[in-house]
């Protein structure tokens, strides 16, 4: 990194809770420190130049997919980013498309989050009519648990969703992040539901068959989570389904 550069940040500004405010892009320029990432610049020039910035943030440590936005064209982790990576002293900055703008570079993945999960129902169906507290869980094998634990490495940061050119296409697709959670509990042996249960609801599409393999969620994924993989195995499972009807 040359040391003394200036950064100039292109930032898109828009508060569609402001009558009469339009979207705009906003330069603002801050000088390069040692191991800076967008998200400490941001914060930087939120403290000094301008207090109204709107963008999110809770962990600083690639944990929570708070800071997702889109950086130089590309959806990603602002905590992750390091300024040091871009040749060019000029780094645009824009909210993720796809959910529902709050402010500026801040938009509501939770909202599409609890809708997707209503939606596939995600969450685990357990197996029996009632359930005692006073009986010891049955313990799961290992590389069940391995397999679960992978895919349960989510954050929900929606930069699959932003990367997904189906999902821009077609705003019913539950997208990579819908069709990795209904493999997380397809591969669950606690969950009662059955592959024909989970036809019913991704097999269509606007789930697994709607995918068109452009692998934008895996390439862009913060966790390197395998994307490609699942919805491939959820795509077979499906279709033995329908062989079998």
């Amino acid at each position: 990194m040359s040391q003394g550069r200036t950064l100039t940040f292109n930032i898109f500004r828009f508060d569609p809770q402001q009558p009469g405010d339009k979207p705009k892009m906003v330069s603002y320029q801050l000088d390069e420190t040692p191991g800076m990432t967008v998200f400490i610049a941001l914060n930087r020039l939120r403290e000094e130049q301008d207090s109204s910035l709107q963008f999110d943030f809770v962990c600083r440590a690639g944990i929570c997919g708070s800071c997702a936005m889109v950086i130089n064209g590309m959806p990603t982790l602002a905590c992750r980013t390091l300024t040091s990576k871009f040749s060019d002293a000029t780094i645009t900055l824009m909210p993720l498309p796809g959910f529902e703008l709050i402010g500026d570079l801040s938009v509501n993945t939770g909202k599409f989050m609890r809708e997707i999960a209503e939606r596939l129902k995600l969450w685990l169906h357990p197996r029996g009519d009632g359930q005692d507290i006073h009986v010891l869980e049955a313990p799961m094998d290992p590389e069940e648990a391995a397999r679960l634990y992978e895919l349960e490495r989510c954050v929900e940061c929606g930069v699959c969703v932003s990367a997904c050119a189906t999902k821009q296409m077609r705003e019913t697709f539950v997208g990579a992040v819908g069709l990795m959670k209904i493999a997380r509990f397809e591969l669950d042996s606690r969950d009662a539901r059955s592959v024909d249960d989970f036809y019913h609801v991704i097999g269509n599409q606007d789930g697994v068959f709607g995918c068109m393999t452009l692998l934008g969620c895996q390439d862009n994924c913060p966790k390197d989570l395998p994307h490609m993989q699942q919805i491939a195995y959820l795509r077979r499972k499906m279709s033995a389904t329908l062989v079998s009807c």
